[in-house]
């Protein structure tokens, strides 16, 4: 947001974050959600009797999810800042919070 010298700047409710709790929480919850998909598909791969190319679905999204999952996980919200901010050159404050997920 760009500001003309002499012109105060007013901050909207809208332009509020979500809380850190409250983004960690639904990255917590996605995670567990794609984590449950994942055990599932590895359940189905062993029990349905399928044809291998069916089978082998499975089998990849059980080995390929986790990775999508963490990502995903460690990603944060739309609009949180990483509390570093690159115009201001002499910043001296480091970052309070991680914003990760630890594993």
């Amino acid at each position: 947001m760009k500001v003309r010298p002499g012109r105060k700047v007013v901050h909207q409710v809208t332009d509020a974050q979500p809380s850190l709790s409250a983004d960690i929480g639904r990255r917590e919850k996605r995670y567990f959600i794609q984590m449950g998909i994942r055990t599932l598909c590895l359940i189905l791969a062993v029990v349905l009797n399928v044809p291998w190319p069916i089978r082998l679905v499975f089998v990849a999204a059980a080995v390929f999810l986790p990775y999508f999952a963490v990502i995903g996980a460690n990603q944060p919200s739309r609009g949180m800042s990483s509390g570093f901010d690159a115009e201001k050159p002499n910043q001296t404050e480091i970052p309070r919070h991680r914003r990760e997920i630890g594993s």
